[in-house]
């Protein structure tokens, strides 16, 4: 056998079906794309979120809110959950690093300590944010905040 000899299996070649030659041919006049309308012209393409004319959805529901992107995130973290983490993991130095490998929070997480339950121990802690009740309330007990 060589390339020139090579054809395609038995019935694996069908001829193609000829549209709009006339009515003899069974597909002839609209070539079976019905009467009139978008469908039947050439050139049609459907969009996306077309309803045939109807007021599309994301058009009739109500906008709503405002999201800044410049917004940014912090992980809460309160005194109480802080004494938590000092008497479960025996640590006087909480900082990112440390709550990362403790998988308190996530990598890319932002750390803000606030000022909700008691504090008994000493910590020196390390945040991108504090608020001004928890920061007194940390150096009261002898701890330090740090600000990154």
């Amino acid at each position: 056998m060589k390339l020139h000899d090579l054809k395609p299996a038995k019935g694996a070649v069908k001829r193609d079906r000829r549209l709009g030659r006339g009515q003899g041919s069974g597909k002839g006049g609209t070539a079976t794309r019905g009467h009139k309308g978008d469908k039947s012209r050439s050139g049609f393409k459907n969009k996306r979120n077309f309803e045939g004319g109807q007021m599309p959805l994301q058009m009739r529901l109500p906008k709503r809110g405002f999201h800044s992107r410049n917004r940014v995130e912090y992980v809460p973290l309160n005194l109480e959950r802080l004494q938590a983490i000092a008497d479960k993991y025996q640590v006087t130095t909480i900082d990112p690093e440390t709550l990362i490998k403790l998988g308190i929070i996530g990598k890319n997480d932002r750390v803000k300590v606030l000022a909700r339950g008691e504090l008994n121990v000493a910590l020196q802690v390390t945040a991108h944010a504090a608020s001004e009740s928890a920061r007194k309330a940390i150096e009261e007990k002898g701890g330090t905040v740090t600000i990154l």
